[in-house]
């Protein structure tokens, strides 16, 4: 290499490594490493999220603790102490009970091993109520009460539940009409059938209502429309809700419009209602036999007839008295 080759190399080197150039790469640098450590948007987004349902869960958490006492601690405490119980008692009922419990609307988030629990329960807790009040009577006495207290605590759940359902049934057969007349209005107003079961479900508080509201809540998390009106169905136990979504489905499939379904299911419902107001009318005179009989006759009697019976004993006190004169 010639002196002047040289002296070229050594000036380009010079340049190459000169502050500015220096200052450019520290520049380049620091914004990679930048660009490196900095988040993207997605995980800002991600942890975003995360903050929000961080917060969520705190809110959760300060409401969980203004709670009650008791809806905090006793009743999770009892309920798994139920479901303990339940495990002893026959499994051949369970299905039938649990399906009587949807009826009922699964009341206080109760299962069925939680009801087999109460039912072993309540003979325990109101035959020892009963012996601690007659303890004083002798055994021979007490014993047909302690049985008594005994078979009411095991047969009074299983009413009450049954009871319970047939009122919410009762409550579902009746709102049924009018919720098809406005779910009509609503898809003929131009709503779909999702937003008019939603716009049911907002105006009114029953149970049909609640329903209505959980089958659009299934279907916006996926569920098919048909599964989630089945399982409606299903739930209900109504005779009336099983019609209207076996004809709401099979017109689905046909192509009938929805809005003729909703008006010939809600004139079959008007007419179901009245047919069964008309019903309970023809049972009324029977039903209003007993209390005639036991509360309203004797009182009816007291009035007419108390006014006659001193004339009618003194009559009969004459009577007697004239029987020694005629001998």
């Amino acid at each position: 290499m010639s002196s002047v080759d040289l002296a070229r190399l050594i000036e380009s080197s010079a340049l190459l490594w000169s502050p500015a150039t220096f200052g450019a790469l520290v520049g380049l640098a620091v914004l990679l490493v930048w660009v490196a450590l900095a988040p993207s948007p997605a995980a800002q987004a991600v942890d975003e999220r995360l903050e929000i349902y961080r917060g969520g869960l705190d809110i959760a958490e300060e409401e969980e603790m203004h709670r009650p006492f008791a809806a905090r601690v006793l009743a999770p405490l009892l309920r798994k102490f139920l479901s303990a119980l339940g495990r002893l008692a026959p499994l051949g009922n369970l299905a039938r009970t649990q399906q009587l419990l949807i009826y009922a609307g699964e009341p206080f988030g109760m299962s069925a091993l939680d009801f087999a629990g109460l039912r072993l329960l309540a003979p325990v807790v109101l035959g020892g109520l009963a012996f601690l009040l007659l303890r004083r009577l002798p055994l021979n006495t007490m014993l047909p009460y302690l049985l008594l207290a005994i078979g009411l605590g095991y047969f009074l759940p299983y009413m009450w539940l049954r009871r319970r359902a047939r009122r919410r049934q009762h409550e579902i057969a009746r709102a049924l009409p009018d919720a098809l007349d406005m779910m009509t209005i609503g898809v003929e107003a131009g709503l779909g059938f999702e937003s008019a079961m939603l716009k049911v479900g907002e105006r009114w508080d029953n149970a049909l209502s609640r329903e209505l509201r959980r089958v659009v809540a299934e279907m916006r998390v996926g569920t098919p429309r048909d599964e989630a009106l089945r399982r409606m169905a299903e739930r209900t136990g109504v005779e009336g809700v099983r019609s209207f979504v076996t004809v709401l489905i099979q017109s689905t499939q046909l192509g009938v419009s929805i809005a003729q379904v909703l008006y010939t299911q809600a004139d079959q419902e008007r007419l179901r209602r009245r047919q069964r107001a008309e019903e309970l009318a023809r049972q009324a005179g029977g039903k209003m036999v007993f209390p005639l009989v036991i509360f309203i006759f004797p009182a009816l009697f007291a009035v007419i007839l108390g006014p006659m019976v001193p004339g009618i004993l003194n009559a009969i006190q004459n009577i007697r008295a004239s029987f020694p004169r005629m001998r």
